[in-house]
C-alpha cells in the first residue's frame, strides 16, 4: 500500500516538474523573439539622435505600427554628443532614401520605440546608410510638468495689499461745475457805463 502510494507522488512531481519546465520554456521563447534577440538576418540602419530616453538594445523598429527590426546597438560621438542608433531592419523591407524616423510611444505609460515614415523616392537606401530626417525623444514628463505649473501659476488669488494702503476709488468723477463766483470780500469790479449813442435824441 505505501509502495503505491510513494509511486503516485513521484508521478505527481514529476507531472508538476514537467509544467513548471514548459512555461518557463513557453516564456523564455517569447522574451527572445519578442525582444528581437532571435532575428538576426537583415540589413542595418543607422541614425544620429540628440536624445534616446527610453531606447535600448531590443527596442522595436516599426512602420504602420508593424515590427519592421530592432534596435542593435547605442552609441555615444564624444565630439557632437549625438547617439549614433543602431538598427537592423527586415531583408523584404525597403526604406526609401528620404524617409524620416523618430521616437514615440503608443501610449501615455506605454514603452517607447522607433517609428519609420517611408518617403517617395524611388532611390533605396542601401545597408549602413543613414536617416536624413530623424528626431530624438519628447521629455514628455518635463512638458507635462510645465503645463502643470503654468496652469497652477495663472490661477494663484491676486497678492493681499500692504496694510493702511488706501483702496482705488470706483466712483466716477463728479459732473458738478465748480463755482466761479467771488469770494467773500473780494473788490468787485467796477462797472463799465455805456457811451451814449449820437445819434439819439435828447
Amino acid at each position: 500500500m505505501s509502495t503505491r502510494v510513494m509511486q503516485q507522488s513521484n508521478v505527481a512531481e514529476t507531472l508538476i516538474g514537467a509544467v513548471v519546465v514548459a512555461v518557463a520554456v513557453a516564456f523564455l521563447a517569447f522574451a527572445y523573439f519578442r525582444t528581437g534577440s532571435g532575428s538576426l538576418s537583415g540589413y542595418e540602419i543607422n541614425a544620429k539622435l540628440p536624445k534616446v530616453d527610453g531606447l535600448a538594445v531590443g527596442t522595436d523598429v516599426r512602420l504602420a505600427g508593424i515590427k519592421i527590426g530592432t534596435v542593435t546597438d547605442l552609441t555615444l560621438d564624444p565630439k557632437t554628443y549625438l547617439v549614433t542608433l543602431h538598427m537592423n531592419i527586415r531583408d523584404d523591407i525597403k526604406l526609401p532614401v528620404d524617409s524620416s524616423i523618430l521616437v514615440t510611444q503608443a501610449g501615455f505609460l506605454s514603452g517607447q520605440y522607433l517609428s519609420i515614415t517611408p518617403g517617395g523616392d524611388d532611390k533605396m537606401m542601401p545597408a549602413g546608410s543613414y536617416f536624413d530626417n530623424a528626431q530624438g525623444s519628447i521629455d514628455v514628463m518635463g512638458l507635462v510638468g510645465r503645463a502643470v505649473g503654468g496652469e497652477s501659476l495663472s490661477n494663484q488669488p491676486p497678492k493681499p495689499k500692504a496694510p493702511g494702503a488706501a483702496p482705488p476709488s470706483s466712483a466716477p468723477p463728479s459732473s458738478t461745475p465748480q463755482c466761479t463766483c467771488p469770494q467773500a470780500g473780494a473788490p468787485k469790479a467796477p462797472a463799465q457805463m455805456k457811451a451814449p449813442d449820437p445819434g439819439a435824441g435828447p
